[in-house]
């Protein structure tokens, strides 16, 4: 459980996290690692009016065992096509994770910049050449590209409880229709 952090440091993970579940951020949704606080996982859901919308992208902070001096590493584990997000590592290319760090910011704060990433794309550092290509010189085939990648990798799960719950209230009501039928028939027989 971050062993090489100091317990003031986890204590502060706790609280940042216990923070965003209480009251997330607009489309984020995190999820604490209790036995290892120094992974954060994430669910950033696509941001309206880009080729992501629709999409739920799960992603990880790995926090150091320096952290909150050194910024934490940030991987998309949901395939995306972004110039800023290195393919197939997922790895994430964004100033706050890298050169504009301060020890000041928060969990919430990363976050929030990751998924603002998602909004407005910085092609000029790209880890994905072909995807910062693509949005610089040809947007719409950028943008279809991405709207691909968001359509068959980061479809929102359908809880399989509902999915159940629904067939289920559909086969129920087969059910009561078949029951109505056999209750008619018996009665034209009396």
């Amino acid at each position: 459980m971050g062993e090489n952090l100091s317990p003031e440091t986890v204590n502060s993970i706790m609280r940042q996290l216990k923070d965003l579940m209480q009251s997330p951020a607009e489309g984020i949704r995190v999820r604490v690692n209790e036995e290892n606080v120094t992974d954060v996982f994430a669910e950033l859901d696509g941001p309206a009016d880009t080729p992501f919308e629709g999409g739920t992208f799960k992603m990880k902070l790995a926090l150091p065992a320096d952290y909150p001096n050194n910024p934490p590493k940030g991987f998309f584990t949901t395939k995306i096509f972004h110039p800023n997000i290195r393919q197939p590592s997922g790895e994430i290319c964004v100033n706050t994770l890298k050169r504009d760090w301060q020890p000041t910011h928060g969990l919430r704060h990363i976050l929030m910049v990751i998924r603002c990433l998602l909004i407005e794309p910085f092609p000029e550092s790209a880890l994905n050449e072909e995807a910062g290509k693509l949005l610089l010189e040809d947007y719409e085939e950028y943008f279809r590209r991405a709207k691909m990648y968001t359509n068959i990798h980061a479809k929102p799960e359908t809880g399989k409880a509902e999915d159940a719950a629904s067939a289920s209230a559909a086969s129920g009501g087969e059910k009561k229709l078949d029951k109505k039928k056999d209750k008619k028939k018996s009665l034209r027989r009396l």
